[in-house]
C-alpha cells in the first residue's frame, strides 16, 4: 500500500479525489492500493527544556543557559492530534512507501519529516512537489515525484531554523525576563520578532526628536503649471528673497521644450510580502488577514501556492499561459486581444535563475463564486497576470524650462502615448490617468506668471504602516523603492515570507505594538525593552538578515547545518554572561504601566480644572477660591484669575478646561453686555484675561452676490480651487485667477468676511 501524508485534511481530501482513494476512514481516505492521511499543520514540535533535564523547568538565571547536546523531537501534547499520530504510525507500519504531500516549502517538509522520524519509519519515501491543487497539477506531480533525498538540504534548514529560535527564544526569553521583568511581566525576545520591534521603536524615536530645519521654495504658476526654481531649495532665506523680488518685475518665457519618448513596465507579479503590502495600502488588510485570504484562495485552488518570495515565473509555465487566460472568462474584455496573438514572453516574467521552490502567484484559471474579500485579493492577483502578457505603456516624459529676469525655473511631466497595460486596471487607478500632464507649450512665448517665495520646513520620516514594515523586514531595514535591487536583497531580509505576518502579530498580541489607524507605534513596554536591550545581535535587522542567508545557503547546499547551530549556541552562551553581569535593572511591568496610567488619569479626571498649570506663568497650578480660579504662584506676583462669572454668565469648569487646553470655549449663549444678551466665546487676551468674542453673523450679501459675475469675461461665476479662485468659463477659454496667497496678502489681518473677498476678486482693493 502505498501511504500519502498531507499537511491537512482539506488537501487530503483533493488528493485522494484525484487517486481514486474514495473510502472515508478515521484519519484517513483509502483506495486504488493508496491510503491517503494527513496532519492537523504541526504534529510534533522540539521537546521542552525540562524534557531534556527536569531542573530546567524552573526559571532561574543559574540554569542559563541551556543547550541540549542534540535536539529531538515529542508529538504535540494533545488529545486529538496523539490520536491521529497513532493512525498515521499504524499506517506507516504497512506502507511499502510513504509519498510526502507536504506544502511544497520549508515548513511542509518540515512538518512531514517531523512525523516520520518520530514514527521511526525507514522504508522508502517520495515527494510530491506542487504549485497548486487543481486536478491536472496534481495529476502531473504524481507523475513526477521525486526521491525525498532531493529535499534533504530543504529540511535542514528548516530544522536549524527550529533549533535556531529555540535556543534563542527559549534562553533570551528567561534571561531577560528574570534579570529585567517586572510584575506579572514575561519579556518575549525571538530571533525576528525582536528586530522588527527594534525597526519599529527606532522610527519612533527618530520622529520623535527629529528638529524640523526651515528651508525656502522660489516657484512660479504659469498657465496653471507650478515651476520650480532650477537649483533647487534655499536654506537661507536672504539668499532667495533677492531672487523672488527680482522675477516679480518680469514676465515669464519659455526657454525649452524638452520631450522624450519612455517605456513602463507593467507592475511585476506578486510575491507574498508585495500581495500583503498591495492588501494592506490599497483595502486595508492585515498582513495576517491577507495571508489567510490568500490560502484561502490556494485551498479553492483558484490561485497557486501563496508562501512564495519571488516574483517570477519559470519558463515551463508559459506554454500553460494560453490555456489559463482562455479559462479567465471573467476577465476575457481584457484577454480577448491577448489570445489572438503570440503570448509576449518577457526576461521581466520568465527567468528560471529567479525560481526556486515555488514560482509567483498567479490564477490557476479556475473561477468560483468567492466572498468580496478573496475577490478584491484575486482580483488584483489576475489582473496582474494578465497585465504582463500586454505590450509596454509608451510615454512622452516632458521638461520645460522657463525664465524670468534671468532666473530658471523647470516643471516635469509626462504625456501617456500607448496605454499599453495599463487598460488593464483602469477601473482601478481612474485618478492617475490625468497626473502629471502638462499643457502644449512653445518655445519663446511669454505672459504674465505668479511667483511665490514660500518657507516650508524638513519632515521627519513617516510612523511604520504594516505596509512599509513588512517591506523593512524584506530588505532588513534598508529603505529600498526599485523593484531590481529589492530581489537581490531579498536573501538578506529578515523572516520568511510565510512567517512575517505572523511576527507582527505576535509583537500585537504581546503589547510590543499598537496599531493608530493605519500606523504601527511600539508601546511603552516594547520602547522599554528595546531600550533595555544592549546587545546588537538581538536587536539588528542587518545581523539578523545573515542568519536568513546562512539558513538559505543550507538548503541550497552551500552552508553547515552544524556550523549554524554551534554559532547559535556560541551567541547564546555569549549572550546569558553579558546580561547576567549588567548592574542595571529595568524592571519593565505592562500591567504596572497600564495601572499607573490608569491612576493619573483618575486623579486628573478628579482633580479637574486644579490639574491644569497656570498659562501665564507657566509654574504654579490652579487654586480655587472663593469667586475665581488663581494662581498657586501668586506670592510670587502672578495675577492670572478665571473668575466663576463672565459678563453676568457663569462659566462651567468644563468649558474653563477647554480654554486652558484648546484657547477657547465654544460658543455659549447668555452673555450681558450694554448692547444686549450676545452669544460668543471666550479667550484670552495678550494679558491673560478673559475677551469675549461675539458670535459672527452671516455677512449680508446681494441677492445675486452669491454667484459673482467674473470681472474678466462677464459671462462665468466665481468659482473656489484648490489654491485659487477662478472662472467657471475656463473651459471657453477664460484665465480668470486669484491665487489664495494674493487674497491673504490683500486681506492683511482684516476680518475675511465674503464682502471683503468680493471686493478683492473684483479689483476694488
Amino acid at each position: 500500500m502505498k501511504v500519502c501524508i498531507a499537511e491537512k485534511p482539506s488537501v487530503a481530501r483533493e488528493i485522494a479525489a484525484v487517486l481514486g482513494a474514495n473510502s472515508k476512514r478515521d484519519g484517513y481516505y483509502e483506495g486504488n492500493g493508496y491510503a491517503v492521511t494527513y496532519t492537523f499543520g504541526h504534529l510534533c514540535t522540539l521537546k521542552e527544556p525540562n524534557d531534556y533535564k527536569a531542573y530546567w523547568k524552573s526559571w532561574d538565571l543559574n540554569n542559563l543557559p541551556m543547550l541540549p547536546e542534540k535536539f529531538e523531537t515529542k508529538v504535540v501534547a494533545n488529545s486529538g492530534i496523539q490520536k491521529q499520530f497513532k493512525i498515521v504510525k499504524s499506517l506507516f507500519d504497512k506502507a511499502e512507501v510513504v509519498i510526502n504531500c507536504g506544502d511544497a516549502g520549508q515548513e511542509g517538509e518540515l512538518i512531514q519529516r517531523w512525523v516520520m522520524n518520530e514514527a521511526n519509519y525507514k522504508g522508502e519515501v517520495q515527494r510530491l512537489w506542487i504549485s497548486s491543487l487543481t486536478t491536472e497539477a496534481i495529476k502531473e506531480g504524481f507523475e513526477n515525484l521525486k526521491p525525498a533525498t532531493d529535499y534533504d538540504n530543504l529540511y535542514y534548514a528548516g530544522f536549524s531554523r527550529a533549533i535556531g529560535d529555540w535556543l534563542l527564544g527559549m534562553n533570551a526569553t528567561r534571561l531577560y525576563t528574570l534579570k529585567h521583568g517586572g510584575y506579572k511581566q514575561v519579556l518575549s525576545i525571538g530571533r525576528v520578532q525582536t528586530p522588527t520591534l527594534a525597526m519599529v521603536v527606532n522610527r519612533f524615536k527618530d520622529i520623535e526628536n527629529f528638529k524640523p530645519q526651515p528651508y525656502w521654495e522660489l516657484q512660479t504658476l504659469y498657465r496653471d503649471v507650478l515651476f520650480s526654481y532650477e537649483e533647487g531649495r534655499f536654506l537661507k532665506k536672504e539668499d532667495g528673497e533677492a531672487l523672488a523680488n527680482k522675477v516679480k518685475e518680469s514676465d515669464f518665457e519659455i526657454q525649452s521644450i524638452t520631450k522624450k519618448k519612455g517605456k513602463e513596465y507593467a507592475p511585476k507579479l506578486f510575491d507574498l510580502t508585495g500581495l500583503q503590502v498591495y492588501c494592506n495600502t490599497k483595502f486595508g488588510f492585515s498582513a495576517d488577514e491577507t495571508l489567510k485570504i490568500v490560502q484561502a484562495l490556494y485551498e479553492q485552488k483558484v490561485v497557486t501556492y501563496p508562501r512564495v518570495d519571488t516574483t517570477f515565473l519559470p519558463t515551463d509555465i508559459y506554454p500553460k499561459v494560453s490555456g489559463i487566460l482562455e479559462k479567465l472568462i471573467s476577465y476575457s474584455k481584457f484577454t480577448q486581444s491577448l489570445l489572438g496573438k503570440k503570448i509576449k514572453k518577457s526576461a521581466k516574467v520568465f527567468n528560471d535563475k529567479k525560481v526556486t521552490d515555488h514560482h509567483a502567484i498567479i490564477p490557476t484559471g479556475i473561477q468560483i463564486n468567492l466572498p468580496y474579500n478573496q475577490q478584491q485579493v484575486y482580483d488584483i492577483i489576475t489582473r496582474r497576470f494578465i497585465a504582463v502578457f500586454y505590450d509596454d505603456c509608451l510615454v512622452s516624459n516632458t521638461s520645460v524650462i522657463g525664465n524670468a529676469a534671468e532666473v530658471s525655473f523647470k516643471a516635469t511631466g509626462k504625456e501617456i502615448l500607448e496605454k499599453g497595460w495599463r487598460i488593464v486596471f483602469e477601473n482601478q487607478d481612474a485618478k492617475e490617468k490625468e497626473s502629471g500632464v502638462l499643457p502644449p507649450f512653445e518655445k519663446g512665448e511669454k505672459g504674465p506668471h505668479e511667483p511665490s517665495f514660500l518657507e516650508k520646513e524638513t519632515k521627519p520620516p513617516k510612523q511604520f504602516t504594516e505596509a512599509s514594515l513588512l517591506r523593512a523586514m524584506e530588505t532588513a531595514g534598508k529603505q529600498v523603492d526599485d523593484d531590481e535591487l529589492r530581489d537581490l536583497m531579498k536573501e538578506n531580509g529578515i523572516g520568511r515570507p510565510s512567517t512575517r505576518a505572523n511576527i507582527i502579530e505576535t509583537l500585537f498580541k504581546r503589547k510590543y505594538i499598537k496599531r493608530n489607524k493605519k500606523q504601527v507605534l511600539p508601546t511603552i513596554t516594547g520602547v522599554q525593552l528595546i531600550e533595555t536591550i544592549q546587545n546588537n545581535l538581538l536587536k539588528s535587522a542587518e545581523l539578523t538578515g545573515s542568519w536568513e542567508k546562512q539558513l538559505k545557503d543550507i538548503e541550497k547546499g552551500t552552508f553547515s547545518a552544524s556550523t549554524f547551530i554551534k554559532n547559535m549556541k556560541r551567541m547564546v552562551d555569549a549572550l546569558v554572561y553579558e546580561v547576567r553581569s549588567e548592574t542595571r535593572r529595568a524592571n519593565i511591568s505592562h500591567a504596572i504601566t497600564v495601572k499607573n496610567r490608569e491612576a493619573q488619569a483618575t486623579s486628573k479626571k478628579q482633580a479637574g480644572l486644579l490639574a491644569e498649570g497656570c498659562p501665564k506663568c507657566k509654574s504654579g497650578k490652579l487654586l480655587k477660591g472663593k469667586a475665581a480660579y488663581g494662581c498657586s504662584a501668586y506670592k510670587s506676583g502672578c495675577d492670572f484669575k478665571l473668575p466663576f462669572t463672565f459678563a453676568k454668565k457663569k462659566i462651567s469648569e468644563k468649558q474653563f478646561i477647554r480654554l486652558l487646553q484648546k484657547g477657547s470655549t465654544v460658543n455659549l449663549k447668555g452673555f450681558k453686555t450694554d448692547l444686549g444678551n450676545i452669544e460668543g466665546l471666550l479667550r484670552f487676551d495678550e494679558n491673560f484675561k478673559l475677551k469675549l468674542e461675539p458670535k459672527l453673523r452671516p455677512v449680508e450679501v446681494k441677492p445675486k452676490e452669491k454667484d459673482l459675475i467674473c470681472p474678466k469675461c462677464k459671462q462665468g461665476t466665481i468659482i473656489k480651487g484648490q489654491s485659487a479662485y477662478g472662472c467657471s468659463a475656463y473651459k471657453s477659454g477664460c484665465n480668470f485667477k486669484v491665487t489664495f496667497d494674493v487674497i491673504r496678502e490683500k486681506i492683511n489681518g482684516q476680518q475675511p468676511t465674503r464682502r471683503l473677498i468680493y471686493d478683492i476678486l473684483n479689483g476694488n482693493l
